[in-house]
């Protein structure tokens, strides 16, 4: 699209095919791996707002009659939902790429500067969207979980107790838990101080380790917070469990389909003309949010001390 002061260059398809990352490999070493923005399912948000409408059971267990005897009156009873139900708006992760075209017009071999600069923005677009996911205000995950789905380690670093404790919160086809790396380091040395090294299972083409099962997916979003000189923990962060999917009732994620240059679900580039300085504007944006469908589907484990070290002596 081009505005009043700019000249049309590129297509909104010249900027899409520009800004393929899957061509090339990753030149830009502050990638990292988004596990869980792969496992979360997507739901798809055609109006731009998500209802959960939970229903109210309480109700119904007290009004269902088990082998009633012959002649008695079936128990009559209804389902009750919230009158007032939560609703979820994507929010949006959006920035302009201004590229000098002389830049652009010089410099297109070995690799297409345009290109390259569209995919490396595109991977910080979507490293800023799963840090949106764990810490985001509204929707992030570490907000969403209910008081009674929260569970305290009993010594500080996460041991195998205080994960089975939150197993026992979201028991119900738990998917994974979500820790940051330094946490899953310091639940490593707890399992090797017992005896009990956990297994691994190998997912997208690594290692993870498991408990009971579940795989423990590392990410650094989960922040390590504390951990100055005159604190022997280490610092402390919080340890995530899932049940993820919509038919299950648990974690999903929403995004739009559909947008106006598409690049892949609910992110698109646009091209917004060449300025008179001669400097050509990209609008990338990504749309998206999560929904906790019920408050047992969501789970964490809070404060764990990340380090912590045993003495071998």
């Amino acid at each position: 699209m081009a505005s009043q002061g700019y000249s049309p260059a590129l297509g909104a398809g010249a900027a899409r095919q520009l800004s393929n990352t899957t061509k090339t490999p990753p030149q830009w070493v502050g990638i990292t791996p988004r596990w869980l923005v792969s496992l979360l399912p997507w739901t798809p948000v055609e109006s731009g707002t998500f209802r959960v409408n939970r229903a109210l059971a309480e109700k119904t267990r007290e009004d269902v009659a088990c082998s009633p005897e012959d002649g008695e009156p079936l128990a009559r009873t209804y389902v009750d939902y919230d009158p007032n139900p939560r609703e979820y708006t994507l929010n949006s992760v959006s920035t302009v790429l201004d590229v000098q075209t002389r830049v652009s017009d010089l410099y297109r071999s070995p690799f297409d500067q345009v290109k390259e600069q569209l995919r490396i923005l595109i991977e910080v677009v979507k490293e800023k969207q799963e840090d949106e996911l764990i810490n985001n205000d509204d929707y992030g995950l570490l907000k969403s979980v209910a008081p009674s789905m929260r569970v305290t380690p009993r010594k500080g670093a996460p041991t195998p107790d205080d994960l089975d404790e939150l197993i026992s919160r979201v028991w119900k086809e738990p998917a994974f838990f979500l820790a940051h790396p330094r946490a899953i380091a310091a639940f490593g040395r707890e399992c090797t101080r017992r005896g009990v090294p956990p297994a691994t299972v190998s997912l997208f083409g690594s290692p993870f380790i498991t408990w009971r099962g579940l795989p423990i997916i590392p990410c650094d979003k989960l922040h390590v917070t504390g951990g100055g000189p005159d604190d022997a923990s280490g610092g402390k962060s919080d340890i995530l469990l899932l049940r993820t999917g919509e038919r299950k009732q648990g974690v999903v994620g929403l995004f739009q389909p559909g947008l106006p240059g598409e690049v892949s679900p609910s992110l698109s580039v646009r091209f917004m003309g060449i300025r008179e300085d001669a400097v050509a504007s990209y609008l990338i944006s990504l749309y998206c949010s999560a929904a906790v469908l019920t408050e047992d589907a969501l789970g964490s484990l809070n404060g764990v001390e990340v380090g912590h070290y045993n003495d071998d002596k």
